[in-house]
Order: C-alpha cells, then structure tokens, then sequence
C-alpha cells in the first residue's frame, strides 16, 4: 500500500477537508483529491461520504484511519528514539499524570530538571484519565495505581495516604477536634465522591460524611481543597505528600489515615533507551528519597 496516499488519507480523515488537508500538505485540492480516488480504487471501497460540510468517514474509513493513527504514534516513538543522541538530553517530553499530583508535588520540583537539561521539553498534562502509553498518547505516566496496560516498564515509586490537614488560623478559631464525632462540628473540604480519584480517598471521605457533616465544600481536585485549606475554610482530605511544601498546616486527628496508596512510574518498553525518559526517571526517583529523607526528619511519616 502507497504510504504517501495512506499520509494523504489520515490528512484528510483529520482535517475532515480537502481544501484544510491540501493546506497542511503544501498541495492543491485536486492533488488530494486523486489522491484519495486511487486510495479508494486500490481497495475497491469508499473511504468518505461526501456532503456540503465536508467529508465524514464510511466505516471502512475509520478502520483505515486508525490503523494510520497507530502507525504514526509508532513513527513518533521511532522518531523519538533516534533523536536521543549517547550524551545529551533534549527535545520533548510528554508527561502525564493526575491534576494533584502534577500541581501539588511535580510541578513546583520541575525547575531543578530543567536547570540540569535547560533544552528539555516537557509537555505535562494533568488529567484523571488513564493515557494509553503503548499508543503513544504520552511518553511517560506517573499514576496513583498500578498500570494494567501490557509493554510497559514500570517502577513502584513512593506510598501515599489521605489524612486531614488544616491551617492554624481555623483551628485557633474552632478548635482542634480529638475524635472523628468531633468532625461533625467543622466545614470538611473534600473532593466529592463521586469524582475521579483513588478509591482510598473516595472511601475515606464516604466514612467521614457519615458523621453528619454541617458544612461541606467538595471540589473536583487536590489543588482546590488546598487552596480552600489554606483560606482557613475548614479541615481538608488531602495526601500526605503536600506537608513538605505546606509545613505550616496541622495535621489533624494523627491517628486517622486512608490506607496506602502506591505511586508508580511507567513508560513503554520501546523507550527503554530514551535519554529523556531516563532523565526524568532518575530527576523524580532524587526528589522523592529527598521527600522521604525530609518527612522522615519532621516526624511527618
């Protein structure tokens, strides 16, 4: 199968346009548009319904358009691969993992990476949703559970734990509760339940609605219930890993913990040898035995 009619097909499929994918390609409409005729003629089959809008996919068409997709992604990785050069560590890398994790503790660590590989490219995107790495929609994930998805290598990084936390002012204002009946009398920030998040929070915070909570402030991530804590607005589920860089917060009720959960590393085995994956590795590995070491010195773990 011709890979320049395949190139000229997935444009098309993406832009929905011969006008939009003639533009992307540097080549007239009626270029494309042979193009796509021969394409269809070699598989005897329509690829698009044609209409006053634009062209839209026949089944047969979004088959066709997925494989191209796959094969790009793996392009890219190939790409990717011999772009790393045997000493340095350069151009981009696509980052993916939760909106706490990646605002609370990666974010703020990042500025040291990027001291030491100043031509890095990082590309962090934050989101609840479990990216597929073997089809190349990241290079690297950091998730709060294990990765399912076959072709990945993978490290168990750190543990975390829910626990509750709140700002001095707040507790001088209503008190420092000595017992979970005693959540009852306070404004619990949490995110809500029913949002994507690790089970151990979610359980956790089902156990303490359970005390008939007067007040309540649910928001959709981590760095919000931060933000609402730290505004003195009542006493926040949030994961222990945030102590380091909020050590003015009081930890309220010591005794009361969600159970563990793991943080681990994964990217696809083909990037094995990636310079960048490599950098980042190690860069993450260094910051969380410094997390450690430092907890372990406040008698925060």
């Amino acid at each position: 199968m011709d890979w320049d009619k395949l190139r000229i097909f997935h444009a098309v499929a993406d832009a929905g346009s011969l006008t939009h994918a003639g533009e992307t390609l540097h080549l007239s409409q009626s270029a494309v548009s042979r193009q796509i005729r021969a394409l269809e003629e070699s598989l005897n089959t329509t690829l698009f319904h044609r209409h006053a809008r634009g062209l839209i996919l026949t089944e047969q068409g979004e088959l066709l358009f997925d494989a191209t997709t796959a094969m790009l992604k793996r392009l890219d990785a190939a790409a990717a691969r011999i772009r790393d050069s045997e000493d340095e560590v350069f151009g981009e890398l696509r980052v993916t993992t939760t909106i706490g994790f990646g605002t609370l503790w990666l974010a703020p660590r990042l500025p040291k990476l990027y001291e030491k590989y100043p031509d890095l490219k990082i590309d962090l995107m934050l989101e609840e949703r479990v990216l597929d790495l073997p089809m190349r929609e990241a290079d690297l994930a950091i998730r709060m559970k294990e990765p399912s998805q076959a072709d990945l290598i993978r490290k168990r990084l750190m543990g975390v734990r829910m626990r509750l936390y709140a700002s001095p002012d707040y507790l001088a204002r209503r008190g420092i509760p000595e017992t979970l009946e005693d959540i009852s009398k306070h404004r619990l920030i949490c995110q809500n339940p029913n949002s994507a998040q690790v089970g151990a929070g979610a359980s956790m915070v089902q156990e303490l609605m359970s005390y008939d909570i007067p007040s309540l402030l649910t928001v959709n991530n981590y760095f919000g219930v931060l933000q609402a804590v730290l505004h003195d607005l009542g006493i926040g589920v949030l994961p222990d890993y945030l102590i380091q860089d909020f050590p003015d917060l009081v930890r309220v009720l010591p005794d009361y913990e969600s159970i563990e959960v793991p943080v681990f590393l994964a990217y696809p085995e083909e990037l094995r040898h990636s310079k960048r994956i490599a950098a980042f590795r190690d860069f993450v590995q260094d910051e969380i035995i410094t997390h450690r070491k430092l907890l372990k010195e406040k008698g925060k773990t």
